[in-house]
């Protein structure tokens, strides 16, 4: 009797062994399947970014079989030029010299293209329609801005606006003009821009009408010149769309904008103010944002939807999170809506400006009264941008709607989106010139502008930013080229304006 007391405790702790056991293989078995999943998930992200890299190649191939037309394999001559010389029509593609003395190399260019976000339920509807030209639409063109963060590259008195940054021999400005004039004709298309900029404007956009360059005295920001634009055209037609579109933006899909500017028409005859929100490609802490809201349900526009609010630059993990949700879009800037509209907005929000405006728009089509009202009224205009004067506090309200559009679209802010924009080799910097001016050895990344003509070399250094002029050199880091514009303050403030 006494055997078996004595067997049980030896069962029992057999089994609570065996248990134990049991429980550490089943975790073990766990943890290898998380490793394993995700290594797995590692391996597809890797997939998914090679096969990112291979569409864009091709669709950069595909995009250059159709620009060359004739399938023989030739290309349009690339032309990088810090200054564009006149062509005979805005259709031409002029070739354009830069900076050295030196041959350039033929290069192909991709095109800025875009990962969509996820959509959810925010997928776009394809507007069909053959017509572009619309009857009563009017482009505004607003050019101003100094690109400090492209300096030296971009100066005060030659903006990046009038530069070929995407090696195709035209201008921003005449890339801009080119791609709206289907919609409007020079007849409809109107530029506002400062006087240092005029003459330059005129020599690359031989067609713009006299009457529709519209000079502002100074600088006052985005809302006094799409004001003044408003402001004219709707005293020469009451019943005028405006559509503003910066001139110094780079665009891939055209037929995909033009269709989103079409379907905008459609909502701003409505009374909207409305803006086109585009879909990020990543978590960008350099764009404002839009939040989508609810949908308007228009037959005409069945992407349109009200504008929830304006997101001001968020930070890294801010960005992340409105990407994840799938409900927010870039804010680039583009506003679609009557003139009439934008003027009665702008008298509800900011009616000194307004009011100003109305006189100076007034007096503009007598040449002595315009000067006289001008100087007496503009420098006292505030100074504003149109996103806080009227889109914010009208979106509050329920006055602005969005058309959220799937183009590529880059504001060209700094030095490191304009290296995305250009190619290169494998292990590489990116190179904005004569690329025989170039010679390196174990450098990666970064982008090089041998723009003063003497040969650059670099050894062991990556992601640099290195841009070479006549009379200035700079030296950063794509990380740090957002904060340019630090050194451009720099050099005025020690006695260097004529660099600027």
């Amino acid at each position: 009797m006494s055997y078996f007391p004595s067997a049980v405790p030896s069962q029992q702790t057999q089994g609570n062994s065996s248990n134990a056991l049991s429980v550490e293989t089943m975790f073990a078995q766990i943890l290898g399947a998380v490793q394993k999943s995700q290594a797995e998930i590692s391996e597809l992200r890797q997939e998914c970014a090679d096969l990112r890299l291979t569409n864009t190649y091709l669709e950069r191939q595909i995009r250059e079989g159709l620009q060359n037309g004739n399938g023989n394999g030739s290309r349009i001559p690339a032309t990088p030029g810090f200054m564009t010389p006149v062509p005979g029509s805005p259709q031409l593609r002029a070739k354009s010299p830069f900076l050295s003395p030196h041959s350039v190399p033929t290069l192909s260019v991709p095109p800025s293209f875009h990962v969509p976000s996820p959509l959810g339920d925010n997928a776009i509807t394809v507007v069909s329609g053959t017509q572009r030209d619309i009857p009563g639409f009017y482009v505004v063109i607003p050019a101003g801005g100094a690109g400090t963060r492209l300096w030296p590259l971009s100066r005060e008195g030659h903006p990046k606006f009038l530069l070929d940054l995407t090696l195709k021999g035209r201008s921003l400005i005449q890339a801009t003009w080119d791609r709206l004039l289907p919609l409007s004709s020079p007849l409809r298309t109107t530029v506002v821009a400062g006087p240092g900029h005029i003459k330059s404007i005129r020599e690359q956009l031989p067609d713009l009408l006299a009457h529709n360059l519209l000079c502002e005295p100074g600088p006052k920001d985005s809302m006094a010149a799409i004001g003044l634009a408003a402001a004219v055209l709707a005293k020469r037609d009451p019943d005028a769309i405006i559509g503003s579109f910066a001139a110094d933006h780079m665009i891939s899909g055209d037929d995909a904008f033009l269709s989103a500017v079409a379907e905008a028409v459609e909502v701003a005859k409505k009374d909207y103010l409305v803006t086109i929100g585009i879909a990020p490609s990543h978590p960008s802490t350099g764009f404002g944002y839009i939040r989508l809201g609810d949908k308007l349900g228009m037959k005409e526009a069945p992407n349109a939807r009200l504008v929830s609010s304006f997101k001001e630059k968020p930070d890294a993990r801010t960005a992340a999170a409105y990407i994840g949700t799938g409900n927010y879009r870039w804010n680039a800037g583009m506003f679609v809506t009557k003139a009439t509209a934008l003027m009665d907005l702008l008298k509800d929000y900011k009616p000194d400006l307004h009011d100003g405006l109305q006189k100076i728009a007034s007096a503009w089509d007598d040449e002595t009264q315009r000067q006289a009202v001008l100087a007496e009224v503009w420098p006292g205009l505030e100074k504003i941008a149109i996103d806080h004067a009227v889109a914010e506090p009208a979106a509050v309200e329920g006055k602005v709607a969005v058309v959220p559009a799937t183009f590529g679209w880059d504001d060209v802010g700094d030095f490191s989106s304009l290296a995305d924009l250009l190619p290169a080799e494998s292990n590489q910097p990116r190179v904005l010139g004569d690329s025989s001016l170039v010679l390196t050895e174990q450098v990666a990344g970064g982008i090089v502008v041998p723009g003063s003509g003497r040969l650059i070399t670099c050894l062991g250094v990556d992601d640099l930013v290195i841009v070479d002029m006549p009379d200035t050199l700079l030296v950063t880091t794509r990380a740090r080229s957002q904060e340019v514009k630090r050194l451009v303050k720099k050099c005025r403030d020690a006695g260097w304006k004529t660099l600027l």
